[in-house]
């Protein structure tokens, strides 16, 4: 696949994503395994300041369709963030893969160079796309992958690198 703002996001995410529905299916039979209850990771953080395990999913399901929201004209469904259990994680995850499987690479056509604009509390700031999505968009969508992996392998989840990177099929 040549490289395109469409083989950089929706390939990308939908991998993502299915490599975070097998973390969170090992994190639940370790859980059952291990009699240790299920709360505990959902809620379990790396640090006091930091989303907990829940958080780090919205967030990745909120980054990437985010990103599709700036790139193209097409409308993004909105998710409350009010997942209660891993099954309802799973739920948003497989929502969020759906809307991708929406999004085609015309879409996304010419979006390297559309401008988007950032607003932040302290701070402005306006990329073209592909600047955007490899300077904010990419780095953001794995810091919220990898903290979620983090959190399941600091509680004692046995995951590993490959279940991280996923398939490579």
């Amino acid at each position: 696949m040549p490289l395109t703002m469409y083989a950089l996001t929706i390939p990308t995410f939908t991998r993502g994503f299915a490599a975070l529905g097998g973390l969170l299916d090992k994190a639940e039979a370790f859980a059952v395994e291990s009699g240790t209850p299920i709360d505990e990771f959902f809620r379990a953080r790396l640090a006091p300041d930091m989303l907990p395990l829940s958080g780090q999913v919205q967030r990745a399901s909120d980054t990437s369709k985010n990103a599709i929201a700036r790139l193209t004209p097409v409308e993004v469904p909105r998710f409350p963030d009010d997942e209660q259990s891993f099954a309802d994680l799973r739920e948003r995850i497989a929502k969020t893969v759906t809307f991708f499987e929406t999004v085609t690479p015309e879409h996304l056509e010419g979006s390297e160079t559309r401008e988007v604009t950032l607003n932040f509390p302290n701070l402005k700031v306006s990329f073209s796309g592909e600047d955007y999505l490899l300077r904010f968009v990419l780095p953001n969508f794995y810091f919220h992958l990898t903290t979620a992996y983090d959190i399941l392998r600091h509680r004692g989840v046995p995951i590993g690198k490959a279940d991280f990177i996923g398939r490579l099929d």
